[in-house]
């Protein structure tokens, strides 16, 4: 039995990390069936729109998907704006696919501690941002200018099955770490965070065996950084969780390292999910072999853990990086003096050669 993979790699340097982490994915032994589409700029070039019905057929018929980056400033005045990569491609994505948990991990790698912007053990961080991805004010109706463009409207909507379907995932993730979540919202301002915490409280105590606390995102945004030991699980709506993963990230001293996973509900018993480094497309160096290709791998090995439970190849990618990395192994973006720099395909080579 195969599994069937749609590759969507994307834009600048997404069709570089992404076949680096197809080739680990292929070195796991594990029988994967990789099909390959467009999305983005290069999309909307040859096809006349970012996320083609094609596409989006691939991406429901297949098991799993990875994701490169799209966009560019080549798209950035591409009108209607709604053709461009990051809005036209990504958002119906997520929407179509029902990707309503992002799984963000921020985990400080050991050979890289002196990258942190916070030295020393400070910087050592082990932490999960739930972010809420269908929701919220990017999907919320009305959306639209007034008075003549004088006036802008975004509205912010959340339903009670939002809420919890994305705290259950958090609850489920939550059980497989420390068992503490911390739920981020603004319940002193707004309805909807009201819900919000409302809902969260509810579920904690239907599931006293993992710790629930609230926190205001003014406080959560400066205990990131005053004390991100604290944190395991980060369990927060749409934008929240947009700005805090983006903060958690930068902690680990460098936004090409991370991955992320966004999640639908199981299909045919697995949790179906996309796939994806966190990082952009990059072009001012696409096409060198300049890109930091590990956040796709370790992206890949997300998908390995969540969608297809194998928690042993996920865990060999995993420490074939850190050995790399320990080893002084390099991309240029982490390049410092005494280490080897090597391109994007080499990097990819060096994983595979210590997934032991």
């Amino acid at each position: 039995m195969s599994f069937k993979i749609a590759v969507l790699a994307g834009d600048g340097i997404g069709p570089e990390v992404t076949a680096e982490a197809v080739k680990v994915l292929q070195a796991t032994g594990v029988a994967f069936e990789f099909e390959n589409a467009l999305i983005g700029g290069i999309a909307y070039d040859q096809k006349g729109h970012p996320l083609p019905p094609e596409t989006l057929d691939l991406c429901k018929q297949s098991d799993a998907v990875l994701l490169g980056a799209v966009g560019g400033p080549k798209w950035d005045n591409v009108q209607p704006a709604s053709m461009r990569p990051e809005v036209g491609a990504l958002l119906p994505l997520r929407s179509e696919l029902n990707l309503y948990a992002n799984v963000r991990p921020a985990k400080t790698l050991k050979p890289l501690l002196q990258a942190s912007p916070l030295k020393g053990a400070a910087g050592m961080i082990d932490l999960v941002v739930m972010r809420e991805l269908t929701g919220g004010i990017y999907f919320g109706q009305p959306r639209e200018r007034r008075d003549g463009g004088k006036t802008a409207v975004d509205t912010c909507v959340y339903s009670r099955h939002e809420v919890e379907r994305i705290a259950l995932q958090a609850f489920a993730i939550a059980r497989t770490r420390r068992r503490e979540i911390v739920s981020v919202d603004k319940a002193n301002v707004l309805e909807t965070s009201r819900l919000w915490r409302e809902v969260v409280t509810e579920l904690g105590a239907k599931n006293p065996d993992v710790k629930v606390t609230h926190m205001l995102i003014d406080n959560c945004a400066m205990q990131l950084i005053r004390n991100p030991q604290q944190f395991d699980v980060i369990l927060t709506e749409n934008m929240f969780g947009d700005i805090l993963s983006d903060e958690a990230s930068m902690i680990t001293g460098s936004l090409g390292l991370l991955p992320s996973a966004s999640l639908s509900d199981p299909k045919d018993g697995r949790l179906f999910g996309l796939y994806e480094p966190i990082h952009g497309s990059a072009p001012d160096i696409a096409g060198q072999q300049r890109a930091n290709p590990l956040a796709a791998i370790l992206s890949a090995a997300m998908m390995l853990q969540y969608t297809f439970s194998d928690l042993g190849n996920a865990q060999r990618i995993e420490d074939a990086v850190e050995k790399t990395l320990q080893e002084g192994i390099r991309t240029a973006d982490i390049f410092e003096k005494g280490t080897k720099l090597v391109s994007t395909k080499e990097m990819g080579d060096a994983i595979i050669q210590r997934m032991t």
